[in-house]
């Protein structure tokens, strides 16, 4: 399966595709925090190569309802419009299958709610952080490993230089999941 990670830096989705065979390039406009196959420029380049699978990660900066207190200022700015617009054409694009991951967002009203909510506990990792996943073509991921121990970590970090990038990364369960379960439609 030819898959396209959509917005990763991380290389974990990717990686975890590859592990199990399929052909699999990240992209996004920083350079991979692992080597692999990676395009560093915007994904649009990239949307009308014919891959069977799109996982995507979209910035939420100006989407996730935890800055909700600046959707005023970031709507007379034009930034909430075009994050909107910008998730839209990873939704709209040609590709049979595919997942967008973005926390509780505002694209719940102004598109659709998300086809399934997960958290990492699901997964093996004894956190709570909620992750949205607007499906085409693809079934809502199972839980592969219940833990106890939720505790929200990753909302309690102390600001700091990388805060955004510790935030933003993909548990490796969950990325394992994806793999595992799209990777076999």
């Amino acid at each position: 399966m030819k898959v396209l990670v959509a917005c990763e830096y991380s290389g974990a989705v990717r990686d975890a595709f590859i592990a199990l065979g399929h052909e699999a390039i990240s992209c996004d406009l920083l350079p991979t925090d692992a080597p692999g196959p990676h395009y560093q420029g915007d994904v649009r380049d990239l949307l009308h190569y014919p891959f069977d699978l799109m996982v995507a990660h979209p910035p939420c900066t100006h989407l996730s309802v935890s800055g909700a207190k600046h959707f005023s200022a970031k709507r007379l700015t034009g930034q909430q419009q075009t994050a909107a617009s910008f998730f839209m054409s990873l939704a709209k694009c040609d590709i049979p299958r595919i997942a967008i991951e973005n926390p509780v967002c505002v694209m719940s009203s102004l598109w659709r709610k998300p086809d399934q909510t997960i958290q990492p506990w699901m997964f093996g990792h004894g956190e709570t952080k909620a992750t949205c996943l607007w499906l085409k073509g693809l079934e809502p991921l199972k839980p592969t490993n219940i833990v106890e121990g939720r505790e929200a970590r990753i909302h309690k970090m102390p600001p700091s230089a990388d805060r955004w990038k510790l935030r933003s990364a993909t548990f490796p369960g969950i990325a394992n999941a994806m793999a595992a379960q799209w990777g076999a439609a």
